[in-house]
């Protein structure tokens, strides 16, 4: 384990590692906290084995599916039934088998406006938390699971799009994405990502090596900026870990 600023790098061997690993950390936060617990999923790739893996009974039986809820940290503007959907394939693979409808919290797209959106979700979260204004000693997240694009975005926080640098709404609408697919977007902001006990990162691939190398050397990428208040992890597979990382 190697510490790089803030943030703590754990190589694992292989994406089923990674799965396994990530799950663990999971658990750990949810017997944490013994009272309401707060997950916000990702999309992507990376994270779908680990909640194939959350839906066995290993891991299911673990969980007090009762009171843990589950938000989105951004979400592509389409469809809750289309195969782009974040919320869609984390509730296909295992939230609508497990877990009460009540703690799912979909970032709405049932409107046209992208925007409007982003407020309805934003006074969601607020309700949730009991609050309009976020408390560094009371984390509104217990995990905040994470992902790197090939360009350093991570949720739909892009380099030198506005929204990166929004400091007043916990969450905003994105006109156009960065990469594909090119779809608008809805996405928490800094405020609202960073306010978590742990941001757990997957990594997982050759693909990831390059921008992965750039943010470990410190790079102006969004994937940069999203920390923690209390403990940033990132998980890497040992097929997209750096040269200068590995041994």
């Amino acid at each position: 384990m190697t510490r790089s600023d803030q943030r703590q790098v754990i190589a694992v061997s292989d994406p089923v590692a990674l799965a396994r690993a990530a799950a663990e950390r999971v658990m750990a936060r949810i017997a944490a906290n013994k009272a309401r617990v707060a997950i916000c999923l990702t999309g992507g790739s990376s994270p779908k084995q680990l909640y194939q893996l959350l839906a066995t009974d290993a891991y299911r039986s673990r969980i007090p599916w009762d009171r843990v809820h589950w938000f989105i940290g951004d979400e592509r503007f389409v469809g809750p039934d289309d195969p782009l959907n974040n919320m869609g394939t984390a509730r296909r693979i295992f939230l609508d088998r497990l877990a009460p409808p009540a703690n799912i919290h979909p970032i709405p797209t049932d409107t046209s406006d992208p925007n409007a959106a982003a407020r309805r979700y934003e006074s969601e979260l607020q309700s949730f938390y009991g609050a309009n204004a976020l408390d560094p000693a009371r984390p509104l997240f217990d995990v905040v699971l994470m992902g790197v694009g090939p360009d350093g975005h991570t949720a739909s926080l892009f380099p030198d799009y506005p929204a990166i640098e929004e400091t007043e709404h916990w969450v905003v609408g994105v006109p156009k994405a960065h990469v594909e697919p090119f779809v608008p977007r809805v996405t928490l902001t800094l405020p609202a990502l960073n306010s978590c006990r742990e941001m757990l990162f997957e990594v997982a691939g050759a693909e990831k090596r390059a921008i992965l190398t750039r943010v470990l050397d410190g790079g102006n990428l969004p994937a940069n900026r999203a920390q923690s208040i209390g403990e940033t992890i990132w998980l890497v597979d040992t097929a997209a870990l750096p040269e200068n990382f590995r041994g």
